[in-house]
């Protein structure tokens, strides 16, 4: 038997662990994606920093500029711009450390796998009907993860932010906390704006994600799929396209086609649990995957006294997490639980996601 390990990989964070930021997010207590807010004004900024900005929006432009965007969409997208107070005050509000104890997974899963995301996920699947064997064949991703990362990020596109992504993103690159991260972001939804896409559209959450998945505009432009057929990209009021863009989300991160993302598990009394301990050290997210065991076969947790209470292929590897502790309901993860970390590095963000999926697919 050959075994191909999951790998780990430069993971790009939706707008959920951005806002939050990475501490918070690797304990796995990423809030409800923000309703729409107003792109207030806040606080006004003193004039010396407001001359700083446009010194530094300038440096901004000449990298857009030398990214082959169109000055006139330079011009366009950076006229008037402002730095935003109300998302300097978010982002500085982020926790700079985890907390001492991570909280308990079932009040996080009673909150985001419930009755109301729940059923309005099964609407959604059944009135898909037609649409969704077409991506699942092409993308290999089940609809019901899919449909589940969209109620997760904007309760399937019930609120999706209500900030000016230019000036969100410019705001947070000049503030500098995560100056490369935002400024590649910024010039990214200047090429989407030089490609077409208007004004009205690039708007989003404070971090500068947007649309019913909530792409950061790198990933629009990178992943973001025509999946109807009309010639668009249209994340923000096509399901087709919504569904598509995740599902090559996914499989550009190495989703395997007919594989779970885990099931629960039955741990014996007495499981040694310190000889599956991982001895790895993930590069990115390190808090999240530290949680999880070494990598076994099904067969080998089966020998070992660990019971999958789903179906499971004996030759799948799984690593095994307990998010309340013993005695509590346990998961054995699979590769494709890797995949939803992606999306968003946080355990109880993935667990919800899958578990969510499962009860959409019912």
């Amino acid at each position: 038997m050959t075994r191909s390990f999951p790998f780990f990989r430069m993971s790009v964070v939706s707008a959920a662990a951005l806002a939050l930021g990475p501490a918070m997010a690797q304990q796995g207590t990423v809030p409800e994606p923000e309703a729409a807010m107003a792109d207030a004004p806040g606080t006004a900024l003193p004039a010396q920093a407001d001359s700083a900005f446009r010194a530094y929006l300038q440096l901004l432009a000449a990298r857009a500029r030398g990214e082959g965007v169109s000055e006139p969409t330079i011009q366009v997208m950076t006229a008037g711009l402002t730095p935003n107070p109300r998302v300097i005050a978010l982002d500085r509000a982020q926790p700079g450390a985890s907390p001492s104890t991570i909280p308990a997974f079932a009040p996080y899963r009673r909150t985001h796998v419930d009755a109301a995301r729940i059923g309005a996920g099964r609407t959604m699947y059944a009135s898909l009907a037609g649409l969704i064997p077409q991506i699942e064949a092409r993308y290999g991703v089940p609809a019901p993860i899919l449909l589940a990362i969209w109620g997760h990020e904007t309760n399937y596109g019930r609120y999706t932010g209500d900030f000016d992504l230019a000036r969100s993103l410019a705001t947070l690159a000049y503030e500098g906390r995560r100056r490369e991260l935002f400024a590649a972001e910024f010039v990214a939804v200047l090429k989407m704006a030089d490609q077409g896409v208007p004004r009205s559209r690039l708007k989003g959450s404070w971090a500068g994600a947007f649309g019913n998945p909530q792409f950061l505009p790198s990933m629009y432009l990178r992943l973001a799929v025509d999946g109807d057929g009309d010639g668009q990209r249209d994340i923000w009021s096509s399901r087709a396209d919504t569904l598509a863009s995740i599902a090559n989300y996914f499989r550009d991160a190495g989703w395997r086609p007919g594989q779970p993302w885990g099931v629960a598990a039955s741990v014996p009394a007495g499981f040694d649990r310190a000889a599956v301990a991982s001895r790895l050290t993930a590069p990115e997210c390190p808090r999240v995957h530290a949680r999880h065991s070494r990598w076994r076969t099904i067969r080998e947790w089966r020998a070992s006294g660990v019971t999958p209470l789903g179906p499971m292929a004996d030759d799948v590897l799984a690593s095994l997490i307990e998010p309340d502790g013993p005695g509590q309901t346990a998961y054995l993860l699979t590769g494709n639980y890797r995949v939803i970390l992606e999306y968003n590095c946080s355990n109880f963000y993935a667990l919800s996601v899958g578990l969510l999926a499962d009860e959409i697919a019912r």
